[in-house]
């Protein structure tokens, strides 16, 4: 499952830094080279300290804004969001942020609540029936 995961987000040959933990001695099977830069999984001092606070934000964001009500298949535009939100926090023109939203969505296209809900249709609940 690992393997799969990272033939599916990095390129073929590349070299993978890891940790020496065993689970990655599959990379090398999968044409990956791999290189033991921390003998244990154990980090002790933040190595990444802004990545970290990024997706500690992230993190915090997601479960306040959206109450943890966070579906797999939208997190591609959960993450758009935050980008959005993240880059533009310290804007000194935040209402020109309204104006190309408006403007963005007069030149989109309309989408169908099936196209985002994946072809379904929205269950809707009778008398007697409780949500």
């Amino acid at each position: 499952m690992l393997r799969q995961a990272v033939e599916s987000s990095v390129e073929g040959g590349t070299e993978v830094l890891t940790d020496a933990w065993g689970g990655y001695e599959t990379l090398a099977a999968g044409g990956y080279r791999h290189q033991v830069v921390r003998a244990s999984a154990v980090v002790g001092k933040n190595l990444l300290p802004r990545a970290n606070r990024v997706a500690s934000l992230l993190q915090r964001w997601l479960l306040g804004t959206h109450q943890g009500a966070v579906a797999h298949s939208h997190l591609d535009y959960y993450l758009d969001e935050f980008t959005l939100r993240f880059n533009r926090r310290r804007s000194r023109s935040r209402g020109l942020l309204f104006v190309r939203l408006v403007e963005q969505a007069l030149a989109t296209s309309p989408v169908r609540n099936r196209q985002l809900v994946g072809g379904t249709t929205p269950k809707v609940l009778g008398s007697g029936e409780s949500s």
